[in-house]
């Protein structure tokens, strides 16, 4: 019989063990992604409380995820990039800063999105 991409239970719950190992090695290894964890810590339930309506409150949740999400994709970029190319290159370090960049900008992003949405509007 064909594959048909079906994953049943026993895939799934191996995709999620991956998953919280991938969690705990971003926890254990990277102290960036331990600050952001602290921020989301508090700005998802802040989030959640003070966004009016389904929209808002998506708007402020999603921004800090993003954030935990670009940074494990970087830290991953920078562990890659680490073993194949101890040395320094031009283009490892492209990759690194560019991982990097990406962080910054959800950073921007969710600093514009609670801005936005909890900045007194003029009347």
């Amino acid at each position: 019989m064909a594959a048909t991409g079906f994953r049943g239970p026993r895939q799934l719950w191996a995709a999620f063990k991956w998953s919280m190992k991938g969690l705990r090695a971003g926890w254990r290894h990277e102290a960036s992604f331990r600050s952001e964890v602290g921020l989301a810590v508090v700005l998802v339930p802040l989030g959640l409380w003070l966004g009016n309506g389904a929209l808002e409150k998506i708007a402020l949740v999603l921004p800090p995820v993003l954030v935990l999400s670009a940074e494990l994709l970087n830290s991953a970029v920078e562990a890659v990039v680490d073993k194949v190319s101890p040395e320094f290159h031009e283009l490892a370090g492209r990759a690194k800063d560019m991982g990097s960049a990406a962080v910054f900008l959800l950073l921007m992003m969710t600093v514009l999105s609670w801005g936005l949405i909890l900045w007194p509007h003029g009347g």
